[in-house]
Order: structure tokens, then sequence, then C-alpha cells
């Protein structure tokens, strides 16, 4: 498979090293510095571009490489106020797109415990208190991670009391219990080189209930969006985690 890696930043270079281990080929690898003129070079050779950059650039990225007749495969967070033109766009143009906030097999896993444990308190009057954090390498740009944002909707959903969430620093003396809006708090920190660490947390006056995912390098996620590129290939229409695993 002939692979263009829009983003070479730590995730494509990860995915380019699993890529090649695997007999796959990457003909193309953009750097943010590069602008638009990789947009009618080779891109149009390629069969699967996997995009890793960041909510200021994967819009027009993705429309390039629509234009190209190239399915996407997309990881970057924070430019989802355009998803659903991008969907529009896709479908018009019979294209191929693949979105997830997180390609770790393991997050989306953790996804489900989310949507099933939020179902659950929901019936729980007793444990109001909730809230979530997010820890990440200093370099990420957006803050809730897009994970975060999945994980915080999903309650959302779930849980009637909660309409809506906000996004404090890890360091704001904000508690759940200071909650008067119908709001789930989102705490976000950035530290390190830290992949991605997730936390929900519900409370009661005698208990508390947290579940966890921690990555401890970038090896997973890089794995789950080579295997997307390898499972859209062929495909046309707008996909996510839950259609590659079944779940």
């Amino acid at each position: 498979m002939k692979i263009a890696l829009i983003g070479y930043g730590k995730m494509g270079k990860a995915i380019e090293e699993i890529a090649i281990e695997t007999g796959h080929e990457i003909i193309l690898k953009v750097n943010k510095e590069d602008g638009d003129e990789w947009a009618n070079s080779e891109i149009k050779n390629a069969d699967v571009a996997i995009e890793f950059t960041g909510p200021e650039s994967a819009y027009q990225n993705i429309i390039h490489c629509f234009n190209a007749n190239v399915p996407v495969v997309c990881g970057s967070t924070g430019w989802l106020e355009k998803y659903e033109t991008v969907k529009k766009f896709c479908t018009e143009r019979n294209q191929a797109f693949f979105y997830t906030s997180n390609f770790s097999i393991g997050v989306n896993i953790f996804f489900e415990l989310n949507k099933k444990l939020a179902y659950l308190m929901n019936k729980q009057p007793g444990y109001d208190e909730v809230l979530i954090h997010e820890c990440h390498h200093l370099q990420k740009l957006d803050a809730p991670s897009g994970t975060a944002i999945t994980l915080a909707n999903q309650i959302i959903e779930k849980v009637d009391r909660l309409d809506t969430w906000k996004n404090y620093k890890s360091d704001d003396n904000v508690t759940p219990s200071d909650n008067t809006d119908r709001e789930l708090p989102v705490f976000s920190s950035r530290e390190g080189d830290v992949p991605g660490t997730h936390i929900v947390k519900y409370f009661s006056d005698e208990d508390e209930i947290e579940i966890i995912h921690k990555a401890f390098n970038r090896i997973g996620f890089a794995k789950g969006a080579l295997m997307a590129a390898e499972w859209i290939r062929g495909k046309k229409g707008v996909f996510g985690m839950q259609d590659l695993l079944s779940l």
C-alpha cells in the first residue's frame, strides 16, 4: 500500500516505522512548513493519506486529498466545527473518510466502558459529582483533547443531570461540587512527553469510582491508524472506529 503521511511529527514518524516494517511504502511526507505545495504532486499516487497535523490545517488537508481522489484517515483534533462540512463533501464527491479522536484499540474499548458506566450512573443520584481529567505532552495544541471531548459527550448523552461540559486547567480551583449549571468539568494538563492519560471519576459521599486509560507510548495510536488505512481501501463513505472494530 502506498501511503501519504500528511503531518510528519512524532505520530507521523511512529506510523512510518510500523508501515515500513509491515511492507507498506511511504511515498509522501508532508511537514506543516510545506504549505499547500504538496496538494497536486505525489498525493495522487497514494492509495491512502493518513492525516495527523492540527486544528489549523486539518480541514484543508482533507479537502486536498478528496480533490486528488485519495481516501483519508484523520486523527487531528480541534477542527470538528467543520466535520459536517467534510462529511457532506465526502459524500458528494464519493470519497472515503475515516475519523476518530483516538486510534488506540484500548481507548475505544475505554469509550464503551465510559458509556456503560454513564448509563448506570444516570440511575444513581448519589453520584452527582463527576469529572474528567486528561494529560498530554507539552506540544499538544488543543485542549481538551479530542478523546476527552468524546468522553464528555458520551457522559452528557447518558446522564440526564448534565447538559454541557466546560474545560479548565488542571490547577484551576474548581471541584464538581461547585457545579450549579448542569456542567461537566473537564480538566486539562500538559506535562513533558506524556502520550495521553484520561480519567473519569464519579463521587458520592461514601466513595468514588474511577476508570482510567493510560498510554505508555504512541505505538498503539500508530497501529490503529495503519489498521484503519488498510481497512478503508476500496470503501466509500464516512467511517470511524466503531465500524472498524464492530463495537
